[in-house]
């Protein structure tokens, strides 16, 4: 696999997973939290995308972490509400070093596109477990699967910009404890 990321980018995307509408909501993803990714990763696409699904996540939380350094100067903490037609999801993020992920997407059955709704879940946690993050993700209402999802990556991608945005003036890092791990 190949993971490129800048955290304080464009909004850029440029990806080839063999997923489209992974890359679909990645590209979303990083329009919205104003990251830039180049991303090449191949699976056992013939047996099912499970498995690449959750090597982007935990590849792409651990670039985050790195990205991030000692997080100092950071905002920390981001929120985001984002409607998509009919559907609107919450997405709340602490970057605290303290993984965690609520998620809280009870999408209808049957695929999304092509893929298994439950791959989401899996591609967060692998995320939130590699960042070593705090990830709130909670669907208020909504029907169709494709906006729910893509309303969740919007979601999580303007939280987490918001996040990992500088504080002007700020230097140290946001805890009283004087670090985030």
């Amino acid at each position: 696999m190949e993971l490129k990321l800048t955290i304080d980018g464009r909004g850029e995307a440029d990806l080839e997973t063999g997923l489209p509408f992974l890359e679909h909501m990645l590209a979303l993803w990083c329009r919205h939290g104003f990251f830039d990714l180049r991303l090449r990763a191949q699976g056992d696409l013939e047996v099912e995308p499970h498995h690449l699904m959750e090597d982007i996540g935990l590849c792409l939380g651990r670039a985050l972490y790195q990205a991030l350094g000692d997080k100092s100067g950071i905002r920390r903490y981001g929120f985001s509400a984002v409607p998509m037609d009919e559907a609107l999801v919450f997405a709340a993020v602490d970057l605290s070093g303290r993984p965690y992920l609520h998620y809280e997407m009870p999408l209808p059955p049957g695929p999304v596109g092509t893929m298994d709704p439950e791959l989401f879940e899996e591609f967060w946690r692998a995320f939130v477990n590699e960042g070593r993050l705090n990830l709130h993700l909670k669907m208020s209402h909504g029907r169709n699967k494709h906006h729910l999802v893509e309303a969740s990556f919007k979601a999580a991608g303007r939280a987490l910009g918001e996040a990992c945005a500088r504080l002007e003036g700020w230097d140290g890092v946001l805890s009283t404890k004087g670090r985030l791990e």
